[in-house]
Parts: structure tokens; C-alpha cells; sequence
């Protein structure tokens, strides 16, 4: 239940001679777009993250099945085509793949698709638009060249509903690798970001921030190398994630801004904020906070953390949140900090947590002290647990430390 407000055999062998002949038949028979399929087959080569959770529309091979319009390269030329029609015939990749879009049925009010069958580049200062109804498969790789100018991302879309990014790898250093702000309905499959920059997905409302974006979708994240966040949200209701796989971003591998009703399966995070206060998973921003209060409608399966800054922060107002387990290790910063930040539970089922980092509950003034925090079934080894100044309706309980002390009020 949601809480809340929400928008809406041998016998069989062939001589060889006639075996030969039926494949040269085959061949001449194969439909255009074969050699583009098998080219996407190959090029799409990076295996998804362990513990991967998409739906079978996006675990399927990338490019499978029926499409509405298609985008590839011959022989250096971008081509794309809806149906018999060519729309575009050029020698830039993203703008082959908008004219694919842009041939889409206008006013549609059921979903239609494209797809980008091979690897190709496109400038950091444009992006790949995505109206409403609408769905994106890119079977290769976009790599991005050049400068960046604020607010373009490889695939972005405003105000759009009902959108689909099944599949998308990127290289190069975008503004954003994915951007959506305000809309209802989004869906990411699986997105493989191996970044030298920038920020890896960012899903707001900041458009219209009285109206919230609803009922978000991100099955399977891999995300490196920015120069920000792996994932964020802001002002979003409705979030599903399966898994993050965030290694040295520079900021927190999944941050979640003023989002509630989230549920997250996994975030896996080596060298997420080195040297900051960012951490593996961070909520902030009123997170959690529905009509006032924080009732529990954020739920995490699993954070690990190693290296980094932080393993898990909760800050500015956060909260109604419970993670299930917790494994984090090696932090440079806080391995748990809780401050200002309301109904909180750790490790409800187990955990680990190995210092430096220690484990803090803490407030600063302009906010109400933190309360209602539960921390147990953890195992606690070279670091410390400590609370200052002391919050309301703490619990720190059922936990086994290992070299490690314990300091609260």
C-alpha cells in the first residue's frame, strides 16, 4: 500500500552440398534489418550487474521483438527509417535517432519504440529528446565528445509519461548520462554508464516542483566515473530501483532527494565520494516526509559500501526509512551517520559495519533533533558507535562489537 498522495539427432542430418544451399537461401531471405540485429548482438557484450533484478522486456536481447522505427549505420552514413520510409539520411548519430522519434504517430496515445542498433557518437551539448509514449532501445554504445552545456543529456525527456529507456550505454563525460524532469511513468532497463564525468541519472521535478514526478522504474544501473552522483532523484513518489552498481563516483552512488514511497533492492558502491561527505546511499531533502510526518515508506534492501566517503547518511529533515542489511567497510568519512532525520531503522535484519568510519547519530540546531532510530543486529569491528547530542526515542540494541566502543545517551 502506498502512502500518500500520488499523481497518478543423426536422422536429422543434411548433406552437406544441399545444407549449403538452403543457408545461401536463408541468407538471401533475411529480412534487412538481420545484419543490424547482429551487429547490436555483438556489440552489447557488457554483462548486466550481479544480482540483477529487469523485467523480462528489458533482460531480453537488446532490439528483440516488433519496433516502430529504427536508426543504423551503413557504411559511415546514419540511416533512419520508419517502416518503408527513410526519415534521415546523415552522418550524425543523434540526429538520425530524433527524426526517428520525431516519425513517430503524433498525439499517440499508446507506446511506441525505436531502436538504435549500433555504437556511434554524439556532443555533450545536445541531447536525445523522448516525448510521451515512447520507447528507447540503444544496442550499441553512444560515446560523448566535446563540451557540455547544462541540462543536455544523452536521453532526456520533460514532462513526458509513459517513456522507456530499455537499454542505453554510454561512454564519455555527458552533463547527464539520462535526465527526466516532471513526469509520470518512467522507466529505465538496463543502463551501463562507464563515465569520465558528469552526472549519471537524474529523474526530478524541478520543472514544476507543485507537481510531483511519479511512478519511476530503474531496473539495473552500472554508473563510473562521474564527476557527481551515480543516480539521484528529487521530488519524486512512486520509486522502484533493483540495483545500483556505483564504483568511483564522486559523489553518492544513490541519492534520493525528497522521494517517497521507494523501494530499492541493492546499492554497490566502491570509492562513491572519496574525500566528501557523500556516501554509497544518501537520503536528504525531506526525504521520506509525507503530509508532515515520516511514516515508513522507504525501504532498502542492501547497501555495501567500501572505501569512499560515507556508507549510509541520513540528513535535512529525512527519514520513514528502513534498510534491511548493511554491509559497509573502509569508509574515509562516517560509515552510518543519522542527523536530523526521523524513524529510521538499520540492519533490521543484519549487518556489518568495519571503521575507520564510525557509527553516528548527531543533529545540527536548525533542525529538530534526531529521533526515533533503531540500530541492532549489527557486528561492529575496529570503530565506534556514538550519539551527541543525544536525540529522542533512541535504540541501539542487539549489537556485537568487535574492538569497537559504544557512546550513547
Amino acid at each position: 500500500m502506498r502512502i500518500g498522495n500520488s499523481r497518478s539427432g543423426e536422422r536429422d542430418r543434411v548433406p552437406k552440398v544441399l545444407a549449403m544451399a538452403l543457408l545461401a537461401t536463408l541468407t538471401l531471405a533475411a529480412p534487412a534489418h538481420a545484419d543490424r540485429e547482429a551487429s547490436a548482438a555483438s556489440e552489447t557484450t557488457t554483462p548486466a550487474p550481479a544480482g540483477t533484478t529487469g523485467t523480462a522486456s528489458t533482460r531480453q536481447t537488446c532490439g528483440s521483438g516488433s519496433y516502430d522505427a529504427e536508426v543504423y549505420s551503413d557504411g559511415g552514413t546514419w540511416i533512419a527509417r520508419n517502416g518503408s520510409t527513410t526519415v534521415y539520411s546523415g552522418g550524425d548519430m543523434r540526429t538520425a535517432t530524433q527524426a526517428a522519434v520525431d516519425s513517430l504517430t503524433a498525439g499517440r496515445r499508446s507506446k511506441e519504440r525505436v531502436v538504435l542498433w549500433n555504437s556511434g557518437t554524439m556532443s555533450a551539448s545536445s541531447s536525445i529528446d523522448l516525448p510521451s509514449y515512447t520507447v528507447l532501445e540503444s544496442c550499441g554504445t553512444i560515446d560523448v565528445t566535446g563540451g557540455v552545456s547544462a541540462n543536455n543529456a544523452v536521453v532526456r525527456g520533460r514532462d513526458a509519461d509513459h517513456v522507456e529507456v530499455r537499454h542505453l550505454s554510454v561512454t564519455g563525460a555527458p552533463y547527464f548520462g539520462v535526465f527526466f524532469r516532471n513526469g509520470d511513468d518512467i522507466h529505465l532497463g538496463q543502463i551501463d554508464l562507464r563515465l569520465s564525468g558528469g552526472l549519471g541519472i537524474r529523474i526530478d521535478n524541478h520543472g514544476d516542483r507543485g507537481e510531483l514526478t511519479t511512478n519511476v522504474r530503474i531496473d539495473d544501473v552500472y554508473v563510473s566515473g562521474t564527476d557527481n552522483h551515480g543516480v539521484e532523484t528529487y521530488g519524486v513518489d512512486g520509486l522502484t530501483v533493483g540495483t545500483v552498481v556505483a564504483r568511483d563516483v564522486a559523489y553518492s552512488g544513490l541519492l534520493l532527494n525528497d522521494t517517497t514511497n521507494a523501494t530499492v533492492g541493492t546499492v554497490d558502491a566502491e570509492n562513491a565520494g572519496t574525500g566528501t561527505g557523500y556516501a554509497a546511499f544518501r537520503m536528504a531533502n525531506r526525504n521520506g516526509r509525507v503530509d508532515g510526518g515520516y511514516p515508513t515508506n522507504i525501504h532498502v534492501g542492501e547497501v555495501i559500501a567500501r572505501g569512499g566517503g560515507r556508507g549510509v547518511f541520513c540528513v535535512s529533515e529525512s527519514g520513514g526509512a528502513v534498510i534491511d542489511n548493511v554491509d559497509i567497510a573502509n569508509t574515509g568519512n562516517n560509515a552510518i551517520l543519522i542527523e536530523n532525520c526521523y524513524n529510521v531503522e538499520i540492519a533490521a535484519e543484519s549487518g556489518q559495519v568495519t571503521g575507520p568510519g564510525t557509527i553516528r547519530l548527531a543533529a545540527r540546531s536548525e533542525f529538530p533533533v534526531t529521533r526515533n532510530v533503531t540500530l541492532h543486529n549489527l557486528t561492529v569491528t575496529d570503530t565506534a558507535i556514538v550519539e551527541n547530542p543525544c536525540g529522542d526515542d533512541i535504540t541501539v540494541t542487539d549489537n556485537t562489537l568487535v574492538n569497537s566502543s559504544r557512546d550513547v545517551c
